[in-house]
């Protein structure tokens, strides 16, 4: 999939849960989502750098 359409999915997502929750509900799921994806991002360096020094 490409950038593009992977940027157009997520944002027809969001706006399709947004649709459904309060907006307190949208500023706890966003903010949990960013912790999420910022743990992803902390695993996958971490990852790469163990492959990469051996």
């Amino acid at each position: 999939m490409d950038g593009c359409s992977l940027s157009m999915g997520a944002s027809a997502l969001a706006c399709a849960i947004a649709g459904q929750l309060t907006i307190n509900e949208i500023n706890t799921l966003a903010a949990f989502l960013q912790v999420l994806g910022d743990a992803l991002s902390l695993i996958a360096a971490r990852q790469e750098q163990c492959e990469n020094s051996r």
